[in-house]
């Protein structure tokens, strides 16, 4: 009797084990599919695995990513509320950003936000979480709040490029902080179609103000609110008047004649070391989050001799002639910048 029980309860942990074995390589076929945009067709491969193995964490957790994905947002819900009442110790942090999106997209912003926070509180050190309640925040129209939580996203992954470009979008009003917030998306990514809007972008902050008119002089018009706090001995928290009204002076150089052999690059380049040099001359009277975070990683970047790389590494977005003759001459500055950047301590 004994022997027989062993054997059934051997057999039943063979089988167990093929069945989860069966399930895993079925999720993995549904992640494939995934990834390729075929959300119907993961879905049944989800469902293979847990026809297998019913309660397969994975299987639930990318079923739900993809229910989210097809707009089937109850489905999507009831998948992540299942999945936390039968495993609650599990580490659910992506869970909760597609239980959240779900919420978010099917018109239930408030009890979204509710959502990221019971995420939040288990983990607080998840990047991904903030990101998303940021963006809904912004959604509301609760601006300060969105910048608020989207600041921790980047400060908590500083390789997001979605929070930095969240931050240069609703940063507008700030120019160099959106200057620099573009620059630092730019250099995460140089490749997609968003980078090459982000450099038009960036390129129009970069001459705001900025005019030559018929008889080839120069017009420069400073906002009036960086004069007037740029004469301001007191200075509120990420102010950058100063840098601000150097960067319009540092355009109107590039369009002196002086400068007329230089290509578009050439002159950017001048002009984001300028900016980088006011900001190093002012970071001791600088306080607030971007003074704290972002502008040392520039100011390290003009030090190391790396603003003419930097220029011509984000102009790869466009396909620019000059940038892409710079990065085949010259790999070995594009890999030191790259290294250099990949190797950088944020504070």
């Amino acid at each position: 009797m004994k022997k027989n029980y062993f054997l059934i309860v051997l057999f039943s942990t063979l089988c167990y084990a093929q069945n989860s074995a069966e399930a895993r390589g079925k999720v993995n076929e549904g992640i494939s599919l995934y990834d390729e945009g075929k959300y119907e067709e993961s879905i049944s491969k989800y469902n293979e695995a847990l026809s297998l193995d019913k309660d397969n964490v994975l299987a639930l957790t990318e079923k739900a990513m993809s229910l989210e994905a097809l707009k089937k947002y109850d489905e999507a819900v009831d998948v992540a509320k299942r999945l936390l009442k039968m495993y609650p110790n599990n580490d659910h942090k992506e869970l909760y950003v597609t239980y959240a999106n779900a919420l978010d997209h099917s018109g239930k912003p408030g009890e979204a936000i509710k959502v990221y926070d019971e995420g939040i509180k288990k983990y607080p050190g998840y990047y991904h979480l903030y990101f998303n309640k940021g963006v809904t925040w912004a959604q509301l129209k609760e601006y300060d709040k969105a910048i608020a939580t989207i600041k921790k996203a980047a400060q908590l992954n500083p390789n997001h490029a979605g929070s930095f470009n969240a931050l240069a979008a609703l940063e507008t009003s700030n120019r160099v902080v959106s200057v620099l917030a573009l620059g630092r998306y730019l250099i995460i990514d140089n490749q997609s179609s968003r980078a090459g809007r982000n450099l038009d972008i960036l390129m129009a902050h970069m001459n705001i103000g900025v005019s030559k008119n018929d008889d080839q002089s120069i017009s420069v018009v400073i906002d009036e609110e960086s004069l007037s706090k740029g004469g301001k001995k007191k200075k509120g928290a990420d102010d950058f008047s100063i840098a601000d009204m150097s960067l319009s002076l540092a355009a109107a150089q590039a369009f002196s004649s002086e400068n007329e052999g230089n290509n578009e690059i050439q002159n950017f380049a001048l002009q984001f070391e300028t900016l980088c040099s006011i900001l190093d001359e002012s970071k001791k009277s600088g306080k607030g989050f971007y003074w704290e975070f972002l502008a040392p990683y520039f100011i390290s970047m003009k030090n190391e001799g790396l603003t003419e790389t930097f220029a011509h590494y984000i102009f790869l977005s466009a396909k620019h002639p000059e940038a892409l003759a710079y990065a085949g001459k010259h790999p070995e500055r594009i890999n030191k910048f790259r290294n250099w950047s990949e190797n950088y301590k944020w504070k």
